[in-house]
C-alpha cells in the first residue's frame, strides 16, 4: 500500500468495508430534556447485556432517563431488524453512551436586583446493538483466512 494515491487508497478501503457483513445497527435522540448525569446512572446499568435483559432493566425501572433510554434501544433493535435482518433473539447492546447536549439557560431572580443563570442541560442518547451469532462467525473467519 506504499505510496498509493489518497483517493485509490480510500476507494479500496470502502470497498472492502461494503464487503463486510452488517453485524450492528444503532439509534441515537438527540437533544433530550434530560440531564447528562441522571441518564447515565440507567445506561450504565444496560450496557454489555442482551437485549431482552436490558428491556427488562428499564421497564422497571423508575427513572425518566429509563422511558427515554428504552425508546432508543428500541429504535435501534427495530432498526437491526429491518434495516439489516439481524435475529433479534440474539442481539446485545455493544455500546451506549450519553453525551452533553447544549444548555438552555434560564434566568432566576434573586433579591436586591441580581439574577442567577439556570442552566437546563440536554443530552444525546446514542445506543448500539450487535448481532452476537454473526459476529463470532466473523471472528472465526478472520482467523481462518490469518492462518
Amino acid at each position: 500500500m506504499a505510496h498509493l494515491k489518497r483517493s485509490i487508497f480510500h476507494r479500496e478501503r470502502k470497498l472492502k468495508e461494503s464487503q463486510q457483513p452488517v453485524i450492528e445497527a444503532r439509534a441515537t435522540a438527540k437533544y433530550v430534556r434530560i440531564s447528562p448525569r441522571k441518564a447515565r446512572s440507567v445506561i450504565n446499568a444496560i450496557r454489555g447485556k442482551k437485549v431482552e435483559e436490558a428491556f427488562k432493566i428499564l421497564e422497571l425501572s423508575p427513572k425518566k432517563a429509563a422511558r427515554l433510554i428504552y425508546k432508543v434501544l428500541k429504535s435501534a433493535v427495530a432498526n437491526a431488524e429491518n434495516n439489516f435482518g439481524l435475529d433479534v433473539d440474539s442481539l446485545y447492546v455493544k455500546e451506549c453512551f450519553v453525551n452533553d447536549g447544549p444548555r438552555l439557560k434560564r434566568i432566576w431572580r434573586r433579591g436586591r436586583g441580581r439574577a442567577d443563570i439556570i442552566q437546563k442541560r440536554l443530552s444525546h442518547i446514542n445506543v448500539v446493538v450487535r448481532d452476537a451469532s454473526k459476529e463470532k462467525v466473523l471472528v472465526e473467519e478472520n482467523n481462518e483466512t490469518t492462518e
